[in-house]
């Protein structure tokens, strides 16, 4: 049965009461008002649950139409249902043009509104749960959602917090897996750009020919394959933030390009004869030593100054031990949600071994293996050491599972029952337990699970 708060704004009393009693019998709670004054003052106390305002045009001190933009300042997530008793067919082109979900012509037409009402309803719902993800992605990708509290986290935050409200360009120094693109996407959000593109690029997931043009974009005929106009990552990110991640990867001649646009706001797209004007942050990262790069000969010198105005370095997860135990609860907890399995927390052995592991892939190497060890854990217990991969345990004996299951046999028996869940779906399965592919066929070989 639907849900849901709904506002009637009618000043025939009895007409109200009716289709309020027909909407109530439909399972919604309908709030009445007989003019506009104590509609839009209703309105304004529950915006936060109306999804439907259904309103006649003609009330005694307003019309319907004329009330649109103010329904929809008080609750922009609702829609507007406009009644009347005589149609009219102006009215109604400027009803819909003002946001209107619908006008509909009094009469008997109890059950047209209960259908239109449920179809507005849903819209509405639709619409805040879109909402809701937009502002959950937003705290997301905020400084304050970023876990953990050691010095060396709060170092960089602290930095980064001061410049994120300039359009100064940012270089992030760090090794790979520390984090430097949460924080770009925090760097983003902290500043005025925000409901603005952030576009990020991975320097290094390109070929190096087709680097530039991803960037830059291309006009038509500008190469063999370019068969119509196409706008790069630049102009994707106009307006907002382009996070270059790798940028140690790009070819110098796409460097110097950079340099341009980083000097003027300009760049040619490849083909053309006129330099296309943006306006972006450029936010960089590197895991490599750019200063020494350009004393090579392999990164120039007058970008990475250009680049270098502003330089956070993320630290790795070496070097924050403390943050080892709140980020793998965290992770845990994430894994745990997906999967649908309660996970209780960590034995203490387990979280010893995790704090005293040196993390050479730093916080995405900690993701992936408390998503292998969600997998694998059983519910409704605390997260044994027996589910931390091999290298947890160098020097170890490897502890045995209830009934003398060892790892090796629970692991086999995981990908078997995945096997048959996804009916033999070795990508989806590799994807499932987060190996590669390879790493899946090799497995499957070992355990003699091929078909």
């Amino acid at each position: 049965m639907p849900t849901g708060t709904l506002l009637l704004i009618d000043d025939e009393a009895r007409l109200r009461q009716l289709l309020a009693q027909v909407l109530e019998l439909e399972g919604y709670t309908v709030l009445q008002a007989p003019d506009a004054y104590r509609g839009l003052a209703l309105l304004g106390q529950h915006a936060a649950e109306v999804l439907v305002v259904l309103s006649d045009v003609k009330l005694p001190d307003a019309h319907g139409v004329d009330l649109l933009p103010r329904f929809k300042a008080l609750a922009p997530e609702a829609e507007v249902v406009l009644l009347t008793a005589f149609g009219t067919i102006p009215d109604g082109v400027r009803a819909m043009k003002q946001g209107a979900f619908d006008y509909l012509t009094k009469g008997d037409f109890e059950q047209q509104l209960v259908v239109v009402v449920e179809r507005a309803a849903e819209k509405a719902r639709l619409r805040r749960r879109v909402a809701e993800l937009e502002k959950r992605v937003g705290q997301a990708h905020t400084f304050e959602s970023m876990v953990g509290g050691s010095p060396a986290l709060r170092r960089a935050q602290d930095l980064a917090r001061q410049v994120a409200p300039t359009d100064s360009t940012v270089l992030l120094e760090g090794p790979t897996g520390a984090g430097k693109e949460l924080f770009a996407q925090a760097l983003h959000q902290a500043s005025a750009r925000k409901s603005k593109p952030f576009v990020a690029v991975n320097c290094s997931a390109f070929p190096k020919d087709l680097l530039e043009s991803e960037l830059f974009g291309y006009k038509k005929g500008a190469f063999p394959g370019a068969l119509s106009d196409k706008k790069g990552l630049l102009e994707e990110a106009n307006g907002g933030t382009l996070f270059l991640d790798e940028i140690g990867e790009l070819e110098l001649n796409v460097q110097a390009k950079f340099l341009r646009v980083l000097e003027l706001q300009q760049f040619t797209k490849l083909g053309d004869t006129k330099p296309t004007s943006v306006n972006v942050r450029l936010v960089a990262a590197t895991n490599r030593n750019l200063k020494q790069e350009a004393a090579e000969g392999r990164f120039r010198l007058d970008l990475y100054y250009r680049l270098s105005v502003f330089t956070i370095v993320v630290p790795p997860l070496s070097d924050r031990r403390t943050d080892v135990p709140p980020l793998a609860e965290f992770f845990l907890q994430h894994f745990a949600a997906r999967l649908a399995k309660r996970l209780p927390g960590f034995e203490p052995e387990t979280l010893d071994l995790l704090q005293r592991y040196p993390w050479p892939g730093n916080v995405r190497e900690l993701k992936n293996v408390l998503e292998r060890a969600a997998i694998l854990a059983p519910a409704g217990q605390p997260l044994a050491a027996t589910y931390l991969p091999d290298e947890f345990h160098a020097g170890r004996p490897t502890p045995l599972l209830e009934g003398d299951e060892s790892l090796r046999a629970l692991e086999a028996r995981h990908i078997r029952r995945l096997m048959g869940e996804l009916l033999g779906n070795k990508p989806e399965v590799a994807k499932k337990l987060g190996i590669g592919l390879t790493t899946l066929y090799r497995k499957l070989q070992e355990y003699g699970l091929e078909e």
